[in-house]
């Protein structure tokens, strides 16, 4: 396994400063660190947490975090995948299943707030600064911007705000984003042992995901096609029973793992442009901040740390920070945009009905049976990308 080591010493002593202290901020500050720079994390929250249950972290994302030297902590927290499962929702049946225990590195499920405190204490022992309670105000091209009433010069300033980024906005012209027409329920439950897989239930217009955790522990997470908005963010809260009667005729087991729900957060998707500047001087932009990406290909955090790890090796290897951040930018731009058109068209697929529906299943029985191989196949060059090489 590789050790993240620069090439050069470029980001040695070099003073950077990270806006935002979520996953994507984190794995920055941490890479940069292992390379040499001085770096501080500005969090407008009060404690490094994260909104949100579950998430995978698929190997393109784990060798970047593996490389930083997190492997143990890694191994001895998240869950190995052992498969993925399509789903009949209606009917209960499995449609057939994909081995994921052949992946290399392992696929693994995740609580966020375990990820997060893990790339926590990586940051502390690489002698990374977080300041908490910060909001960062009057940002100016040269990357300057003050904080807790004192003006800041960093050599290099990363904007890993997330989905409503004001780094992004200094950086790009407005880009009003447009509602998908679907929404989306996240909930938790405590339930017994369950096989360490993700299985995707899938009914006209909507579908489910589930996937064990740590502690006994399954993630849901449901999208429904509607005309109804509703508000961006995991933070607004809904009556259960609303999720329920959304996949009220569906089998036993769905309405089972629902009846489960007693807390349940619902947010609108809505469709941001990937930004056409991810940097300008020395400031950059990075995952949810550059390319907010919908929930249908587990991405939106194996991208932030790609970039996150490919922006730290730019810097280190570049000559300039200008030179460093337009490798970068040249390096991810076209990666992300194939991710983002993948999931995309993902979500299309799992609410298929009629004949189309009757096809696509035939299809994925026959892939299973025949060419079990052809879905991790189809997915080489997402899983199979090495950022670290």
């Amino acid at each position: 396994m590789r050790r993240f080591i620069a090439t050069n010493e470029h980001n040695k002593g070099r003073d950077v400063a990270i806006i935002g202290g979520g996953i994507g901020g984190l794995t920055a500050a941490l890479a940069f660190a292992r390379s040499g720079a001085d770096v501080t994390v500005y969090e407008q929250a009060a404690a490094l947490t994260e909104v949100g249950a579950g998430l995978q972290i698929t190997p393109n994302g784990a060798r970047a975090l593996n490389a930083l030297g997190i492997d143990k902590a890694l191994a001895a927290t998240g869950l190995v995948a052992q498969a993925v499962a399509p789903m009949d929702a209606l009917s209960g049946q499995r449609i057939t299943r994909f081995d994921l225990s052949t992946q290399t590195p392992q696929y693994r499920f995740f609580h966020r707030a375990a990820l997060i405190d893990i790339l926590a204490r990586g940051c502390a022992a690489a002698n990374v600064t977080v300041r908490l309670g910060m909001r960062i105000v009057d940002l100016q091209a040269d990357g300057s911007f003050s904080v807790d009433g004192a003006r800041v010069r960093p050599d290099l300033t990363i904007g890993a705000d997330g989905l409503h980024s004001v780094v992004r906005s200094h950086l790009n012209k407005p880009a009003a984003p447009f509602f998908t027409g679907q929404v989306a329920w996240r909930a938790m439950i405590k339930t017994d042992a369950a096989p360490p897989v993700a299985r995707i239930w899938m009914a006209p217009g909507r579908h489910m995901v589930t996937y064990p955790l740590s502690k006994d522990r399954l993630n849901i997470v449901a999208v429904q096609e509607r005309i109804a908005w509703a508000a961006e963010g995991w933070h607004h809260a809904d009556d259960p029973g609303n999720l329920r009667q959304v996949f009220a005729d569906c089998s036993w087991e769905v309405k089972s793992i629902l009846g489960a729900v007693e807390n349940v957060n619902l947010w609108g998707l809505f469709r941001h442009p990937v930004a056409p500047n991810w940097h300008v001087g020395s400031i950059a932009i990075l995952g949810d901040a550059a390319h907010p990406t919908l929930p249908f290909l587990a991405q939106g955090a194996n991208l932030a740390i790609e970039d996150a790890y490919v922006l730290a090796r730019c810097c280190g290897e570049a000559s300039s920070v200008e030179a460093g951040l337009k490798a970068y930018q040249g390096l991810r731009r076209a990666r992300v945009v194939k991710a983002i058109a993948a999931a995309n068209s993902n979500a299309r697929n799992y609410h298929l009905s009629g004949v189309p529906r009757m096809v696509a299943h035939t299809g994925l029985r026959a892939m299973g049976a025949v060419a079990p191989g052809a879905f991790l196949g189809r997915l080489a060059w997402l899983y199979d990308h090495d950022v670290t090489g």
